[in-house]
Order: structure tokens, then C-alpha cells, then sequence
């Protein structure tokens, strides 16, 4: 069951993309590392190529039209930063990270972010109490 309340959301385009991609390379996850250059791009990897670990946060799963929801990480020390922020993940043409599925396509994922708003700090935990 998806909650009511989720973290991170995907445009229609990159929808679009993520189930050609699914169709090419079988089921995909997102990894959202930090640093700088293609370390801060959102990674997308076909599932069992990028291996989480325990220091990775899971932050939510993506609704793209599949039989699969597709997952969404981040490294805890990128959550540490990012963690008052809602992600979205969109597409644009550009060349792709380096290891991500989308390189040879002539386009790239990237990143929108907002802050969460007030019934989501709640939702999350992160509102102080009044």
C-alpha cells in the first residue's frame, strides 16, 4: 500500500522513459548519492546492479505505469542534508550520468527538489511540536 505521503514523486516524461527503459533492461532502481558532477545526479540502475547497504535510506517507490513500483535510495549522509526536501524526478536531453541506463538515450534524469511542506514534516516526523 503507498502512503498518502511520500517523499519522493516522477514527471509524466521520465515516467515515459523509465518504462522504455524497464522494457530494455528489466526491473530498475534509483540511487541519489552525493558529491559532485554525476555523483549527484540521480543513478538509475537495472535491480542487482547497484547493491544498497546499510548505510542507504530508502526513500520512497515510483508509480510509472509497471507491475513494479520502481524504489528510490539515498546515501544516509546525502538524507542527513536532504531530508526536509521532497524529490521529483524528472528527465531533459543531455548526456546521462555515467553508469546510469538513460546515458545512451540523449537524455538525463535529474532532480527537482521543494521543501516538504507542513502536513509533511508532520507526516515524516520532523515538525517540532507546538
Amino acid at each position: 500500500m503507498t502512503s498518502p505521503t511520500s517523499r519522493v514523486a516522477v514527471t509524466d516524461a521520465a515516467a515515459a522513459l523509465l518504462r522504455q527503459l524497464t522494457a530494455q533492461h528489466g526491473k530498475l532502481m534509483f540511487h541519489q548519492s552525493g558529491g559532485c558532477c554525476d555523483g549527484s545526479a540521480p543513478m538509475c540502475f537495472p535491480v542487482g546492479m547497484f547493491l544498497t547497504g546499510p548505510s542507504d535510506v530508502h526513500l520512497g517507490e515510483l508509480e510509472v505505469g509497471l507491475d513494479d513500483p520502481i524504489h528510490v535510495w539515498i546515501s544516509e549522509a546525502q538524507f542527513e542534508y536532504w531530508k526536509y526536501t521532497h524529490i521529483t524526478i524528472d528527465v531533459v536531453p543531455g548526456r546521462g550520468a555515467g553508469f546510469s541506463v538513460e546515458s545512451p538515450t540523449g537524455n538525463r534524469f535529474i532532480i527537482r527538489s521543494r521543501m516538504l511542506d507542513d502536513a509533511e514534516l508532520e507526516a515524516f516526523g520532523l515538525r517540532p511540536g507546538i
